[in-house]
């Protein structure tokens, strides 16, 4: 993003996670993609117990976000 709006002059006015926790797939009801950064305990048969771990990508925008988008390293 950084490379976008410093090299390439791209207006950038904000950043938005996809989801905050992994979601049921409204099309398919499958839980295999994951896409959110919080993950949930649920598997497609509907088995786990629900519970929440923060995933990498969780600590990576928490760290984006009190940097107020200055620290984009991985």
């Amino acid at each position: 993003m950084r490379d976008a709006v410093t090299i390439d002059g791209v207006e950038l006015m904000g950043y938005t996670m996809w989801g905050c926790i992994d979601l049921v797939s409204a099309g398919t009801g499958e839980m295999r993609k994951r896409y959110g950064f919080v993950y949930v305990n649920k598997d497609d048969e509907g088995k786990g117990d629900l519970s929440r771990t923060p995933k990498d990508s969780f600590y990576w925008y928490k760290k984006v976000i009190a940097s107020q988008g200055e620290d984009l390293s991985e």
